[in-house]
């Protein structure tokens, strides 16, 4: 019998892990000590041989078995992570930093780096190549990264991992020259952060719509270096001090807007996604939400204010993803929109294509593997809040 909200989101979050595992979780190529996700299930042919397989993707995949790993640490999860980062070499088919696009790789680093703090995990090869390359790869004029090698198109989904990883591994001038480009450039009047920045021949084009998951990782890049910078100057989290304070006053304020203007009347996240990338996109806000609830570093009352609210989204929308979940054989599938009932998904029809580097949705958008990982990582967010509140 679950007994408290620690149990209830714990026994959750493993239904949802199970629901990926049974349904998507497979060989590549019948190789022994190798797994991925398949994109789709029900699965076409080709996707079952892992034809396409969506790197970025992946990387997520790998981000919620280490959040199941820290979670609760097994053998078998353990097993999984190693045999995933193999699975995603030998697909690669080259070294995983053979990568165009350095938004995947910034979101596979991320997972790697975070994979090495689940215990009894043997050191990861590969990361810090991947991380060195993602580096190398910050554009002498602008300072940030662009989208892929050689484009002229800046974006937050790019940046906002990279500066959350430069944060983390301990290059904080990068990550504030990120989050300071960011401010600069792409902040909309609602105070919602824009995709990004075409860089044309007459100027500066910004692609202005603020997709949630760009809302997500500047939350999190602002987290992360206030609480490092906390670190290194020796102030504790629960300390006043001026120390990061530019960062988590943006925190504040942005934590708000996406309140005001991207969850209902209930803070249930609302924000229409669809499948294909999509799919992921309220997740990884959802994510970085948690992370704010959790390390946001201050004790004034805007910054607990921040805290508070961050929880709430992520508790009611957790609660909502739950409750319009569909089961199957006692696993759910998760919505594509956390307020409104899952579609079965289907044999047949669509399934999300990649045009010009993005991927769209299926014609269900409950049959990708991205909208069900979503729904993994709101599961795992609760768990996270709810042990947290458990113990504190």
């Amino acid at each position: 019998m679950l007994t408290t909200a620690r149990d209830l989101w714990d026994h959750r979050a493993d239904l949802a892990e199970q629901a990926v595992t049974e349904r998507h979780a497979k060989r590549l190529w019948s190789i022994p000590r190798t797994n991925l996700g398949v994109i789709a299930w029900p699965p076409t042919t080709r996707d079952k041989f892992f034809v396409r397989w969506h790197y970025w993707w992946q990387a997520h995949y790998l981000d919620n078995q280490v959040d199941a790993g820290l979670r609760r640490t097994t053998k078998a999860r353990v097993r999984t992570i190693r045999n995933t980062i193999r699975a995603m070499r030998l697909r690669n088919l080259r070294s995983l930093a053979k990568n165009n696009y350095y938004d995947d790789k910034a979101w596979l680093a991320l997972a790697m780096t975070r994979a090495q703090d689940v215990p009894k995990m043997k050191l990861i090869r590969g990361r810090r190549e991947l991380i060195r390359n993602i580096l190398d790869g910050v554009d002498g004029l602008t300072g940030v990264l662009p989208w892929r090698a050689g484009a002229n198109f800046y974006n937050t989904p790019t940046n906002g991992p990279a500066a959350i990883l430069a944060a983390r591994t301990g290059d904080l001038q990068l990550a504030k020259n990120i989050i300071e480009w960011t401010y600069e450039h792409l902040i909309n009047e609602k105070g919602l952060v824009m995709d990004g920045l075409h860089m044309r021949m007459h100027g500066p084009e910004p692609a202005t719509f603020p997709h949630s998951y760009c809302q997500g990782v500047i939350l999190g890049a602002c987290t992360e270096l206030a609480v490092v910078q906390r670190r290194v100057a020796g102030v504790r989290s629960d300390e006043v001090s001026d120390v990061g304070m530019s960062h988590i006053t943006r925190v504040q304020r942005l934590v708000e807007a996406v309140d005001e203007h991207m969850t209902d009347e209930h803070h249930v996240i609302n924000w229409k996604t669809g499948g294909g990338d999509g799919g992921l996109f309220n997740g990884i806000l959802v994510r970085y939400l948690a992370l704010v609830a959790l390390r946001l570093p201050g004790v004034s009352e805007a910054t607990t204010r921040a805290r508070q609210t961050a929880k709430q989204i992520v508790m009611a929308t957790a609660e909502s993803a739950w409750r319009y979940r569909l089961e199957v054989d006692g696993l759910p599938v998760f919505s594509a929109q956390w307020t409104r009932d899952a579609v079965l998904p289907q044999a047949g029809g669509l399934v999300g294509a990649t045009i010009a580097g993005a991927v769209a949705s299926s014609d269900i958008a409950e049959r990708d593997l991205s909208v069900q990982l979503s729904g993994w990582m709101v599961m795992e967010a609760a768990a996270k809040l709810a042990a947290a509140e458990s113990v504190g």
